[in-house]
């Protein structure tokens, strides 16, 4: 949940109640057996109980978990891995599993580094938006990061906020009162796992029949299945920002104390800060902890380790979970209710 924790207080999940579930749909680790022994969990669920509903799964399932960080992992030799700890010690295994999420994935766009960190940064970086408090802040994205900042920035007292949307509209979701509307059809056509569209959710939600489709099917529902979006919720927050869409962010320089934004349609913004709600950008590369030896005989594509049954990667024992997960068994691995069915996987590939 350590990702989890670094985002800003007042955010709330887009998700439904049923894809909120870590592990299990329904069971003693679901959300709805949290609330039973807590209080009641109303949607959209704020991110601190979230949070805390995590941490109770921690303890009710693993009490023993060893916090200690992994340093480098590496390959031991044809039986298995050497994993290197924070504290020193070194230990092996037969397998390894990595499902570390998609922290080291931020993408932002190049060309900015000049501004420096504190005049450019990526919504996933802020705790808090105290710091921008009176300032004149222009936010480029157009999904559920980029909007939910917004409002929470001008909540937090901006002098001015601005979002900059390259598509031509903004899409917000009501798949709440899609799902009411339809009635009792609802759980029908639409998965519970609350992944893409209601004609492609049951497909996606079964990842071994996703696997099956050809190459250009599975990138094409993959990229409808997770296209920038926004919650409703988050709309009715955003009176006092503006949007501007079929945009983008060409340029931005210097000016004095102030980032003088060059917009693709010939205008001009001038901001205190520039943020980017750009989303995550997959490169298993980009663990720090991957020896260079190991990462060699990783298979990839387009920064994705190719995962065969079981969620192995083409080094024996190397299994991979989450975003990375994506390319090979579909959208649906990005989110939480994913874990449904790699956790299971992972566990039949190991017991055989």
């Amino acid at each position: 949940m350590a990702f989890w924790r670094t985002m800003p207080g007042g955010m709330k999940l887009r998700s439904n109640m049923s894809a909120t579930n870590m592990i299990e749909p329904v069971g003693p680790l679901s959300l709805e057996r949290y609330a039973s022994v807590t209080q009641q969990i109303e949607p959209p669920v704020p991110l601190e109980r979230f949070i805390a509903y995590g941490s109770w799964v921690m303890r009710t399932a693993l009490p023993d978990v060893d916090r200690r960080q992994v340093t480098r992992l590496s390959r031991l030799d044809s039986r298995g891995f050497a994993l290197s700890l924070d504290d020193g010690e070194r230990v092996s295994a037969r397998r390894v599993v990595v499902a570390c999420g998609i922290a080291p994935f931020a993408r932002v766009p190049h060309g900015f580094g000049h501004l420096g960190r504190e005049n450019v940064s990526h919504t996933s970086e802020h705790g808090d938006f105290a710091g921008l408090r009176g300032l004149r802040v222009v936010i480029v994205g157009g999904g559920q990061s980029a909007l939910e900042s917004a409002a929470l920035i001008t909540e937090a007292g901006a002098a001015s906020v601005e979002v900059l949307v390259r598509s031509e509209r903004v899409v917000w979701l009501r798949g709440h009162s899609v799902k009411k509307a339809i009635g009792r059809l609802g759980p029908i056509v639409y998965a519970p796992t609350d992944v893409g569209p209601l004609w492609y959710s049951r497909l996606v939600a079964v990842p071994d029949l996703f696997r099956q489709l050809p190459r250009g099917a599975q990138d094409r529902i993959a990229t409808r299945s997770i296209r920038p979006a926004c919650a409703h919720f988050v709309r009715v927050r955003l009176a006092p920002v503006r949007i501007s869409t079929g945009v983008s962010v060409a340029a931005a320089s210097r000016c004095g104390d102030t980032i003088r934004v060059a917009v693709s349609d010939g205008s001009f913004r001038d901001a205190d800060h520039l943020m980017f709600g750009t989303g995550y950008e997959v490169d298993f590369a980009r663990y720090p902890f991957i020896d260079p030896g190991l990462l060699a005989g990783v298979r990839l594509a387009g920064g994705y380790p190719v995962l065969r049954r079981g969620l192995e990667s083409s080094v024996p024992g190397l299994h991979v979970l989450g975003a990375p997960a994506a390319w090979s068994y579909g959208p649906i691995m990005r989110f939480v209710s994913g874990s449904w069915y790699a956790g299971r996987a992972v566990a039949r590939a190991l017991t055989k």
